[in-house]
């Protein structure tokens, strides 16, 4: 059989809101307030006497959100729409960077929201964790989607070959993250579904001229 293109995303801020929910939930039930400080995520979380939550605390509370609150995430617009029309043509997957415990849950989650597709869980850079799914579908060509600029850089290290596109649908995060486009490590920046899925579409089909 010929092979098929490959979709390889992120969720989190790609296909799913999670920084306002979390933000929601440490406000009404953590006595944490949440404001994105520039692009640095640690100093974000603060006590209500202005203390900063220390790091420790800050990823178990992350932690805690993913394990008793995923139901509070909703899909960035158009992006379930936008994957499913991807998915005719193409094989998609998602690469989430949660702990291996929790990709039941996010599996669970998604089809949920109307996605049933399959969920590569992972921790740290990206990049190799790109390559061993390459490695296994060997698609005709791949793109690579995702919120964060320094996954970019491991995929452009590892696997340049792979179409990279930076999409981050929230709001709250965009215009304080890096831009991997800029960087040299996306081929675009484009953060809404309406305007990346004829992006992609082109990418999937090679109508490109780099």
């Amino acid at each position: 059989m010929m092979a098929r293109p490959l979709i390889i995303s992120d969720c989190d801020e790609v296909l799913l809101h999670m920084i306002a929910p979390f933000r929601d939930w440490l406000g009404e039930t953590q006595g944490v307030t949440f404001t994105m400080n520039g692009n640095d995520f640690s100093r974000s979380m603060h006590y209500g006497d202005g203390s900063a939550v220390p790091g420790p605390e800050m990823w178990r509370l992350l932690g805690a959100f993913f394990d008793t609150e995923m139901h509070r995430q909703s899909p960035i617009a158009g992006a379930i729409e936008g994957m499913t029309q991807l998915a005719q043509d193409a094989d998609v997957v998602i690469l989430t960077n949660l702990e291996d415990h929790r990709q039941e849950a996010r599996t669970r989650q998604l089809a949920d929201h109307g996605l049933n597709i399959r969920v590569f869980t992972n921790q740290g850079p990206k990049g190799p964790a790109i390559r061993a799914i390459l490695d296994e579908y060997r698609p005709s060509r791949a793109v690579f989607i995702d919120d964060i600029a320094q996954h970019h850089g491991s995929a452009f290290e590892v696997t340049p070959d792979v179409s990279r596109l930076h999409l981050c649908g929230e709001p709250l995060l965009a215009p304080h993250i890096t831009c991997a486009f800029t960087q040299g490590h996306a081929h675009a920046r484009i953060d809404d579904w309406a305007s990346a899925l004829p992006w992609l579409k082109a990418r999937l089909h090679g109508d490109t001229n780099d």
